[in-house]
């Protein structure tokens, strides 16, 4: 690129048919060079679909537009300042490179931000504040940090929690691309964490290691919560829990979450735990105690997700009552979400033992649990789905208006997350839907159209 840029100088220097290529090299490779050096190490690991496509396609548009305008007539570049050199007939040389020279521009300086962006917002303990429009300046400084300054293990834990996040819930992943800066970040945290926790209890191999895990999460949450302990935190879990989850375990914000809801969502998976006890093998004996499992499994969630929202997004002072009712209506929400859940997963829970149908529900109709254990696809199955799903949407159209009342920046992320789950929820309602691994799937291209629906105010 310097010898681009010496090249250009000198053809501006001796002007004549050089002049206008030369002008051009000087204007666009100093700024590309600069974006380059600041940016390089992020730029080569992206994919070719985030750097070459949007850098050829205009390009290549714009080339067609303006040979089209040259062959016409509609501009023209003086005989005298042009090498009368052709990409093709018809598109000047020059033309060409300043249409490539401008789209690489736009490519690279979008990424730099995007860099600069993703630097600031990873690393807390690097920039501990962060304005919602970063100046020019501590953008320039977070590209300089040097690389051996990040933190590795944070960065670690990130990947694995983004991955966690993308092959456990696509809904959710999508979601979480609406989000913005450490918000979106510590969302995600906040999912890896209650994530790997039920994943550590599902997959134990007996009552007794499900159990011992939910005595050591809770011992965990100790050390997060006692001012005595704090200290031991990360050497308890490097001792205590699997390799692969010490990161979701370490990077959990607790310093700015309610210790309550998550003490809360560990009884949620004591409850789990019942389905293997010999004196109470369906717990979910009566609405009231499938409301009460649904709010420590999901709606304690739904409120630590708001405290994040408060805690990144919150300009303004908000009146305690009024957040208590947001809080509260999301805590609803939440419970909504997991009534879709449970309604998708009903074949998916009765192959593990598990029946999440109300037993009073199904006495009913003459039914009991060990009627869905062994026939999950039963007519007396699908009946209850719908009204689980009646009730989800009842809590559903109750709590949505309070979405409204959140921040500004996080109404239309949180309408994504909601839509995204909700619309399983529609799909269970239309005969023939799809099936994948026993359960209800939104295609592809109708969780787009949902989530670009959510955004509009």
């Amino acid at each position: 690129m310097a010898a681009m840029i010496i090249a250009g100088y000198m053809m501006v220097l001796q002007g004549g048919k050089g002049l206008y290529m030369g002008l051009i090299l000087v204007w666009a490779v100093p700024f590309a060079l600069l974006l380059w050096n600041l940016a390089y190490q992020f730029i080569i690991q992206l994919p070719l679909t985030g750097t070459l496509l949007p850098i050829a396609l205009p390009t290549l548009f714009l080339w067609f537009v303006d040979t089209l305008a040259l062959k016409r007539g509609t501009w023209v570049i003086e005989l005298e300042t042009k090498l009368e050199w052709h990409l093709w007939e018809g598109l000047e040389i020059e033309e060409a490179v300043f249409f490539l020279a401008t789209n690489l521009l736009i490519v690279f300086g979008l990424i730099a931000f995007d860099n600069a962006l993703a630097i600031l917002h990873a690393f807390p303990s690097l920039f501990p504040v962060v304005p919602a429009l970063p100046s020019p300046v501590l953008l320039v400084q977070a590209l300089l940090k040097p690389a051996d300054e990040y933190d590795q293990e944070r960065i670690e834990g990130l990947r694995q929690a983004l991955d966690r996040l993308r092959v456990k819930s696509r809904s959710f992943y999508l979601a979480s691309s609406v989000f913005e800066g450490r918000l979106r970040i510590d969302l995600i945290l906040l999912y890896s964490f209650c994530r790997v926790a039920d994943d550590l209890i599902d997959n134990a191999t007996s009552h007794s290691e499900a159990t011992r895990w939910i005595f050591q999460l809770r011992r965990y949450l100790d050390f997060c919560y006692s001012l005595s302990q704090g200290d031991g935190r990360n050497a308890f879990i490097a001792t205590t829990f699997p390799a692969d989850c010490q990161a979701a375990l370490c990077l959990l914000p607790t310093t700015y979450l309610s210790p309550a809801p998550l003490y809360n969502l560990l009884k949620g998976f004591e409850t789990d735990l019942d389905f293997s006890s010999s004196i109470n093998p369906f717990p979910i004996e009566d609405e009231a105690s499938l409301e009460a499992y649904a709010s420590r499994v999901a709606g304690t969630v739904a409120e630590l997700c708001l405290e994040l929202v408060y805690h990144h997004t919150t300009t303004l002072a908000v009146p305690q009552v009024k957040r208590q009712a947001i809080v509260h209506a999301g805590g609803r929400m939440g419970i909504a979400l997991q009534y879709v859940n449970i309604s998708r997963d009903i074949s998916v829970d009765a192959t593990n033992g598990r029946v999440y149908l109300p037993t009073s529900w199904l006495k009913e109709v003459d039914s009991n649990p060990s009627d869905i254990l062994s026939s999950p696809g039963s007519a007396v199955a699908e009946n209850l789905r719908q009204r689980l799903l009646d009730l989800a949407m009842l809590i559903y159209e109750e709590s949505r208006q309070a979405i409204e009342q959140l921040p500004i920046g996080a109404r239309g992320p949180m309408r994504v997350a909601v839509e995204s789950y909700m619309e399983i929820g529609r799909v269970l309602r239309t005969p023939g839907y799809k099936v994948k691994a026993g359960r209800a799937t939104v295609p592809k291209l109708r969780r787009l159209r949902v989530a670009w629906e959510a955004l509009k105010p």
